[in-house]
Formats: C-alpha cells, structure tokens, sequence
C-alpha cells in the first residue's frame, strides 16, 4: 500500500469524495497490484462524471490487468466516444491503441 492511499481512503464519504478523488484511489491502487480495487473506484470516478476521460482510460487498464477483457473494451469504447466529445484527442488515440492491443492478445496475432 502507498503512504497515499490511507490519506485518500479517510476522504471517502465526506465533502471532498468525488470523481476526482475516486480517480486517485484508483490510481494508487494500480501502484499496488490490485487491479480489481482499482476498477471498483475508477468505475465509481466515470459514474460520478460519465465525461472524465482520463478515468475511462484508466478505468480500460485496471480492469484489462484485472483479467476482464470485455469490460476493458467497453470502458475504452465509452471513453473514446468521451474523449472525442471533449476533444481530447490524445486520451482516445490512446485508448484506441490499448483498445487493439486488447483485441489482439485476446483474439491472438493471426485475427483481423
């Protein structure tokens, strides 16, 4: 666990907790190895600011190191649509190169 994470866990529930703070957790908890924790509040971030594209990306890597591919996909989907919207074109360049990445070590080399 990093020094951070137990400062933002004791914001959880007060004025302070919002999608900027779920983001954080979230971030902190990919620092550690724990994948699924980090999926629980980066999902938490995009349901509490469904244009935070920044979060849709992070929220694709925890649950694509988490094992869950499909749902890895949709949240790089859903945020590229986001991204795109905001203009944010680098973060959906980005998600749509992990989002191939993806596609092709779950499908293998040879898939189109």
């Amino acid at each position: 666990m990093t020094a951070t994470l137990p400062k933002l866990l004791k914001l959880v529930g007060t004025a302070r907790d919002g999608a900027l703070l779920r983001f954080s957790i979230g971030s902190e908890y990919l620092k550690t190895g724990d994948p699924s924790n980090a999926a629980a509040q980066l999902r938490e971030a995009v349901t509490r600011d469904p244009d935070y594209s920044a979060a849709w990306k992070l929220l694709g890597r925890a649950l694509a190191e988490a094992g869950r591919a499909e749902e890895a996909l949709e949240a790089y989907a859903r945020g590229i649509v986001v991204a795109t919207a905001r203009g944010d074109q680098q973060a959906a360049k980005e998600m749509t190169v992990y989002a191939r990445r993806l596609r092709r070590a779950r499908d293998g080399p040879d898939a189109s």
